[in-house]
């Protein structure tokens, strides 16, 4: 499977390995908050790990799917939209285990999640701007500042994760060999709190935050689907299944 669930210690991990890249289809996308309600639901769990085997953490979406289906993106864009809420608004702290790289969707998670662990030489990208689409600002900006975000989101370049941990957003950076038991390490801390403390905790942090970028998202989500209206967005998505790095304008 390409997303599992499993559970030991007080810990629930949820673990992608979608080769090549864990890009997730649409029915990929639909199962993740589901794991995330279950794994909150357990009463026996205080924590819940995101981590990834294979080159990166996440690749976002399937384009090549969006290309060849465009009638789902409707519902992949819910389901995205799900999926974040319920990394942020689920009952008890969740970690983010992050290498390689973190794209499109693999950044609204990283940017939902309560902290973030990540291995040397990993970064975000939000390529959005050459795959025909719009969204992610509203959860990267949870984790860097509004000009970075905005020089990322126009140019669809990349920002190495040392920057989000000279920014605060990074707890801790480690080799890539042992990125795995520093995870777990930091989630067996917050795994050995009162499951009550975490979750009140988690309720008073999410409460005092300046605003939700859930619903910030779904405005992106907006102007998405306005984009997807324009020639230029197909245009972009059919480039990308085609192995072109981008569409000519």
């Amino acid at each position: 499977m390409p997303i599992n669930l499993t559970v030991r210690n007080r810990i629930a991990e949820i673990l992608f390995d979608q080769p090549p890249v864990n890009a997730f289809d649409t029915k990929g996308w639909e199962s993740i908050p589901d794991l995330v309600w279950k794994a909150a639901a357990d009463e026996d769990v205080r924590c819940i790990l995101i981590r990834a085997e294979g080159k990166g953490f996440c690749g976002g979406v399937d384009i090549k799917e969006m290309a060849a289906h465009p009638e789902r993106i409707a519902k992949l864009n819910r389901d995205n939209y799900l999926t974040f809420k319920a990394i942020r608004e689920c009952a008890i702290p969740v970690v983010g285990a992050l290498h390689g790289f973190v794209i499109g969707g693999g950044v609204n998670i990283a940017g939902a999640c309560d902290c973030l662990i990540a291995a040397e030489g990993a970064y975000f990208s939000l390529p959005e701007i050459d795959r025909g689409a719009m969204g992610g600002a509203a959860f990267m900006s949870r984790m860097l500042p509004v000009q970075m975000v905005r020089a990322n989101f126009f140019t669809g370049g990349r920002i190495p994760v040392e920057d989000a941990f000279r920014h605060g957003s990074v707890h801790k950076i480690v080799p890539a060999d042992r990125l795995k038991e520093e995870a777990y390490a930091l989630c067996d801390v917050i795994a050995s709190k009162s499951r009550a403390a975490l979750v009140i905790a988690k309720q008073a942090l999410n409460l005092i935050e300046p605003s939700d970028p859930s619903a910030n998202y779904r405005i992106e989500q907006g102007f998405t689907l306005e984009m997807y209206m324009n020639e230029d967005s197909q245009k972009a998505r059919d480039a990308f299944a085609d192995g072109k790095a981008t569409a000519k304008f």
